[in-house]
């Protein structure tokens, strides 16, 4: 549909970031099921009584209509809340401070703008509901989501094979260089071997064994979140600044 020379786009979206611009106006940073990632001008949203409300909100999945810009930065017309996350997420602060961190990693594991990802934006939306939703312990849906997300963008750590020579196995030793769990043959001197209770939360998380994972004490889980963050940030060749303020 046009608008004069401009297109009429229209997407459901997960709100990742949001910026000021001027007096009243704020760029929204959404991930769309279609658009991929993008930016929009929301103008007046910072206004009492703007039409958008709170439906821009970090965190919020929301159906919107945009008019396409004529460079990278489009233009909010309609927004109608689907799953308004961001009010029940910022009321606690280790919920919000996860929040952030699926934002920023949903940036890192789908890099371009403009590239839809149908999987990242399931496993993306679906942990922000379950932080809003549900009362799993967030750190454990942040490793969860950061280990499921490395799979769907094909760099998770191996966990049942050799990551070197893909020997099947119960392998202890885990080396973030060489991609996860490593035999002792092909065990790097830098690797480091985790307790028996961290490797069975890592399955469970990768496998959305929730049950088993709340199992696990709070020394094991600190333990899984150092290896989870580690292979990330080795991978995606980036640190994410936001899990320095998402720690226990």
């Amino acid at each position: 549909m046009a608008l004069g020379t401009r297109r009429l786009l229209r997407d459901d979206v997960l709100v990742l970031r949001t910026y000021k611009l001027g007096e009243a106006d704020t760029i929204v940073s959404m991930f769309g099921r279609n658009l991929g990632r993008f930016r929009a001008v929301a103008k007046g949203l910072r206004r009492t009584g703007s039409k958008f409300g709170s439906r821009l909100a970090p965190f919020c999945h929301v159906d919107v209509q945009l008019i396409e810009g004529r460079g990278d930065l489009h233009t909010v017309s309609q927004a109608v809340g689907l799953h308004l996350n961001s009010g029940v997420i910022s009321q606690r602060w280790e919920s919000y401070t996860v929040a952030c961190v699926i934002s920023e990693a949903t940036e890192r594991l789908v890099p371009e703008d403009g590239q839809a990802d149908p999987d990242i934006f399931q496993l993306s939306g679906g942990a922000l509901r379950a932080l809003a939703e549900t009362d799993f312990n967030p750190f454990l849906i942040r490793d969860s989501y950061l280990l499921r997300g490395m799979k769907a963008a094909g760099w998770a750590p191996s966990l049942s094979e050799c990551a070197v020579c893909g020997r099947e196995g119960d392998h202890r030793a885990f080396a973030v260089a060489a991609g996860g769990a490593v035999c002792s043959e092909c065990r790097p001197g830098k690797s480091v071997v985790p307790s028996a209770d961290a490797h069975r939360l890592l399955r469970a998380l990768d496998a959305g064994d929730w049950r088993t994972a709340h199992e696990v004490g709070p020394v094991e889980q600190r333990e899984v979140a150092g290896l989870v963050a580690a292979h990330f940030q080795w991978h995606s060749q980036r640190g994410l600044s936001t899990l320095r303020y998402a720690q226990r």
